[in-house]
């Protein structure tokens, strides 16, 4: 029997822990309801300004809380907010000990109770959002915002072509004044969302076909694509750029000749 009063005490510890953090989240209610009016009356302070931090898809993030690392913490909390509401506890530490986490957040979070931050690995799309930081200093709770987002870069975008002879009526048969040529460019693998750019054509000799984008059902990043028809009159060097990502440059209408341009 002896030998199992630790377990116990151990079980019962784990539990009032996961009692404290559930009851968190109503806490953090009713400090706001009581501070509201407060808040109105003085500009926000620091802990309520929002702290935003940029991650890569697939890396790893660190949220930190604004501390002075002199200062004494019992408990520190990192929170997931979900439609306004605080849902996921991610990680933290209470009187030094680490608490369990949920599944999906234990094997890629891990706690530094030295400089009061929770580092998150293997960061996915559906990491991105609100987080709060709660620590308790002398039993009053701080709480600090952090916007997650997620980026991660675009593959080099590729141009196809095909250009045909635009035939013109002139004052003589027997001239050709140009080129007709359809363009597309697509890139894969990005995030957010982006679109299409495009360098050395001219806005008036454009005219947009279609644009497309989809997102990955897993990942969640995008392909994006954008189909054109260009008339030019000369050769001309262009290139596309989606998210960042710019493709090589490739010349067009390299075929016409100065003599095309003339009336026999």
């Amino acid at each position: 029997m002896l030998e199992d009063e630790p377990t116990a005490q151990s079980e019962l510890l784990n539990d009032l822990d996961w009692v404290f953090i559930k009851t968190l989240s109503i806490f953090w209610c009713i400090h706001r309801f009581f501070y509201f009016e407060e808040s109105e009356k003085h500009p926000q302070s620091d802990s309520d300004a929002v702290q935003n931090i940029t991650a890569v898809l697939g890396h790893s993030v660190t949220f930190r809380c604004p501390l002075n690392q002199s200062t004494p913490v019992e408990p520190l909390y990192i929170l997931r907010v979900k439609n306004d509401k605080v849902e996921d506890f991610i990680n933290g530490f209470y009187r030094g000990r680490r608490i369990d986490v949920l599944p999906e957040y234990k094997d890629r979070t891990k706690v530094n109770q030295m400089d009061f931050s929770v580092e998150m690995r293997k960061i996915s799309v559906s990491d991105e959002g609100l987080y709060k930081c709660v620590v308790f200093i002398k039993n009053k709770p701080e709480v600090s915002n952090i916007l997650l987002k997620v980026t991660a870069k675009y593959s080099i975008p590729t141009i196809m072509t095909d250009c045909r002879e635009l035939e013109l009526e002139l004052e003589r048969d027997g001239a050709s004044a140009g080129m007709s040529c359809q363009l597309n460019c697509s890139a894969a693998g990005g995030y957010p969302q982006s679109f299409v750019t495009w360098a050395g054509l001219n806005p008036s000799l454009t005219s947009i076909v279609y644009n497309g984008s989809s997102a990955d059902n897993e990942s969640k990043t995008w392909t994006i694509n954008q189909t054109i028809v260009y008339d030019c009159y000369q050769p001309t060097n262009i290139s596309c750029a989606v998210g960042g990502a710019v493709s090589d440059t490739i010349t067009i209408c390299e075929y016409i000749t100065e003599s095309q341009f003339c009336i026999q």
